[in-house]
């Protein structure tokens, strides 16, 4: 038997295609696309999908990380977590209305962050969409710079944002 080297692509009957990450004397460490990190047998029954030499040790654990981040942001629709700045964590968000006669109403605010990222993360879809789109070059960019006006909305939302780079940027100054 033939062991499988770090970077090696296979695809098991359970828990589908993946990316060894570790090997050691017993098992393989490997990261699938839909089910995470497992420890599989060394003779467990599974198809190899591109095999990488054992002694071959140059990829680092990060590295494959890198690339499978990579691989899973642009071949599917599996969104990027972000999180809510600690402040916001746990918060309600209320809406009063001017008139005292009205009822208010309260929101979690952790469910608002959550409807906000969809927003952005579609914005981004069509923003892929509309650059690989057959539309003439002046189509493209008119429907970019409307977008960019979108992102521009948004920015008021960005205080929701733990990290600076998951903000929305609309266009700016000149």
């Amino acid at each position: 038997m033939k062991l499988l080297g770090i970077g090696s692509r296979v695809d098991h009957p359970e828990f589908g295609k993946g990316v060894v990450t570790n090997v050691d004397s017993k098992q393989y460490w490997i990261t699938f696309i839909e089910n995470g990190l497992e420890t599989i047998d060394l003779d467990a029954d599974m198809e190899i999908i591109e095999a990488a030499d054992k002694d071959v040790d140059t990829i680092s654990f990060f590295d494959i990380e890198s690339s499978l981040r990579h691989i899973l942001k642009k071949y599917s629709d599996v969104s990027e977590i972000v999180p809510i700045a600690d402040k916001w964590k746990g918060g309600k968000l209320i809406l009063e209305p001017s008139d005292i006669n009205l009822k208010g109403k309260e929101l979690p605010i952790d469910g608002f962050f959550h409807k906000i990222t969809m927003v952005r993360d579609r914005l981004r879809v069509m923003e892929q969409k509309v650059n690989s789109s057959n539309l003439q070059e002046q189509e493209k960019i008119d429907l970019q710079q409307y977008i960019t006006r979108i992102y521009g909305s948004l920015t008021t939302f960005n205080v929701l944002f733990k990290l600076k780079d998951h903000h929305f940027v609309g266009q700016k100054g000149k």
